[in-house]
Order: structure tokens, then sequence, then C-alpha cells
């Protein structure tokens, strides 16, 4: 009888995590080393040479990102940023064309545009979830890749990673999606269509907000040669306390994503209809215009959702800054709470161009505390009239 496949709760835990052989440790030692004695010149033991080329802890992390999203290959890097700059290092040349969503994550837009585009790379911004926009962005034979988020920061925009792959790739382009705000467990874009995967492991797969780090994930293997040249040569590697913070941190993903969107769902229905609340921004509102597909590829809504405020900048900023539970901060996807507010943290960067994000939006990344408790934090820090 063929193998059942395991569900995703038991690969989180035990995908590239064999106990250690010599003592039994249940949980694999940490390598804390930068180099690797050899059996003769040339002789390596288990392949590992020099830290930046491998590394058993690194190398460990790579293997369950690859089994998380059901795919060939990981790659382990030194931040998200770092990982899609070795992506497109690899992929792109002087002339190349990048098609990419109107609201991604600034630092995308901003690796794309400032340091690729000094380089002759060319890009575009379209609406990901307007197809005939999409299709007439791309350029055949010249768009190199197109890169989407979904749910999108900070908008929450869920795009159509299938229709969209068809479209990327009938021009010949690499489909990239960065699948930080839902994570694995939620969507698996590859599953969808999609070439490659990226995430910013800093996010809900370290879950702790403790540790940076990027990650690739993809199943063609003259690519991954390709993009781990790019991770040896470069050097933007994750270190082994890095990486093994990463993993422990992915064990308890499935349960902390559950209470993430619980937490996120009560949240949200909250503030729908509030009175200094204009729109609420979360894919687990019938109201959100990317609800039923959201549905149909995402297991769950997710733990980030974010609100404008009727009565302009100044009232966002203020709540921003009376929260109590919810601290003010940069980043995302940690077990405690976190407001920001994108226009002058998150997407600084792209303020004053057509990214910019509405002056008067806060993003939440709702955490795992007590619900009630997190309600009671929002309502104290909300207008009262």
């Amino acid at each position: 009888m063929p193998q059942k496949k395991q569900q995703f709760e038991t690969v989180a835990v035990h995908a590239g995590q064999e106990f250690d052989p010599t003592t039994g440790a249940i949980i694999p030692p940490i390598y804390q080393t930068s180099t690797f004695v050899q059996d003769g010149i040339g002789g390596f033991r288990g392949g590992y040479e020099y830290a930046r080329g491998g590394n058993p802890t690194r190398s460990s992390l790579e293997t369950l990102l690859a089994a998380l999203e059901g795919a060939k290959h990981g790659l382990s890097f030194s931040s998200g940023l770092a990982a899609e700059d070795a992506l497109l290092r690899a992929v792109l040349e002087p002339g190349d064309h990048v098609v990419l969503g109107n609201d991604v994550y600034g630092g995308t837009h901003r690796l794309i545009n400032r340091i690729f585009g000094r380089w002759g790379v060319e890009n575009d911004t379209v609406e990901m979830m307007n197809l005939q926009a999409v299709a007439k962005a791309v350029i055949p034979g010249k768009t190199k890749v197109l890169w989407l988020e979904t749910p999108s920061n900070p908008l929450m925009k869920v795009s159509d990673v299938a229709e969209l792959a068809e479209i990327g790739h009938a021009a010949g382009a690499l489909v990239v999606v960065d699948n930080t705000f839902a994570s694995p467990y939620l969507q698996q874009p590859l599953a969808l269509g999609a070439d490659v995967v990226v995430h910013s492991t800093t996010k809900y797969l370290g879950g702790h907000s403790d540790v940076l780090g990027g990650g690739l994930v993809l199943d063609d293997d003259e690519l991954h040669e390709k993009v781990r040249f790019q991770q040896f040569a470069a050097g933007a590697v994750s270190g082994p306390m890095d990486a093994w913070l990463t993993v422990r941190g992915i064990k308890t993903l499935a349960v902390r994503m559950e209470r993430h969107s619980d937490n996120a769902q009560k949240i949200a229905e909250y503030l729908v209809g509030h009175p200094a609340i204009e729109t609420v921004f979360y894919p687990g509102l019938e109201s959100h215009p990317g609800h039923e597909l959201a549905k149909r590829q995402m297991r769950r809504p997710g733990g980030m959702l974010s609100l404008t405020f009727k009565a302009g900048p100044k009232a966002a900023r203020k709540f921003a800054e009376s929260t109590k539970l919810f601290s003010l901060a940069e980043s995302l996807g940690g077990v405690e709470s976190l407001v920001g507010y994108p226009t002058e943290m998150t997407h600084a960067s792209v303020k004053g161009t057509a990214l910019e994000v509405p002056e008067n939006l806060i993003r939440l990344s709702v955490g795992i505390e007590g619900a009630d408790d997190l309600l009671a934090d929002i309502e104290q820090a909300l207008p009262k009239k």
C-alpha cells in the first residue's frame, strides 16, 4: 500500500529533525561552527566544508521549509529581502522586466525599483486582482518575473494564484508568490501553479519576534542550483542560531495560525460598522472583495488586518499610539500583537509614489493573546466620538 501523506502538523514537527545519533538528543544540536575538518584534502564529511556553503543546522531548516510547501528544494537566508535578492540575481539580466503588485511590501518594491533598476531591470506595478490588467502588463519574452503577494501588505488584497500563474507562464515569466502573510499552513502557492515561494521567516514561521530570516521554496532543479550559487557567492546565509530558532518556531506554526486567525476574525467583526472606522480590510469578512477566493485557496484568513479611520490620519496615528497590548512596532507574525502605521513605517519608502498607502490606515498583526483582552485594548484606543 502507498504510504499515506503526513498531515501538515506532523511535517512541521518532524521534517529534517532526526534525533542526534550520537547522544540520542531528541532536538538536533546547533552546529555553531565556521568550518569543518576534512578527511584529507577534499574529503568533506557530509558535504560540509565552510559554513557559508552549508551548515547542518541550516540544512535541517531548508529541508523543513521545502516539506512545509510540498516542494523539492528549500533555501534559507539572513533575511526575507536577502532571499528575494538572491532569487532576482539568479534570474534577471539588464533589460529584463518585472511585473509586481501595486501594494507589495515597500522593501520589495525598493529592491526591484531602486537596486535592480540601476542595473537596467525595468518594472511595472499593476492591480493583481485585475487579471486583464496583468495580462496587458506582462510582455512575452521580456517580462521575466511576475511577483505577487496574497494577501497583500497592507491592503489585504487576495490574488488568484492559479489564474496569475497561467498568465505569467504564457508570457514565459517566472511566477513568484510572497507567502509571508499566509504562511505554508494557510496557503500552498506551488500547488496552485506558482514557481517560487518567498517567505520572511522572521514573521509567522519564526513566530516569536526573536529571529531574522528569509526563505525560498521551489521545485525546479536548475533554478535551485542558480539560486544556491547566489546564496554561496553573495553569502547572505542564515546563521546556525537563527536557523535553529526558526525551526523551533515552525513546530508550533499550525496551532499558532489557528489562534491568530480566530482572534483576527473576532476583531475584524467587532470593527465592522464601528462609527470611527471607514473600512476594515480582512479576507475573513464576507464584505471583503476577495472573500470567496480566499476561502478557495486558503485554509483560514490569517492574523493580519488593516483599517482606515473616518477622521483621517490624525485619528489613525492617535490610535496607533494609544494601544497597550498592541505594541507599536515594525514587523508582524509574532505571538504578541503589534500595531503599525504603514505610511510612516513599513511603506515609508513608497510614500509619494503610485504605491503609497492611505495615511488614515492602520495595520494590525493580531497575536495569540486572549481575544477579549485584545478587544478591550482596541476599544479603549478608539476615538470616543
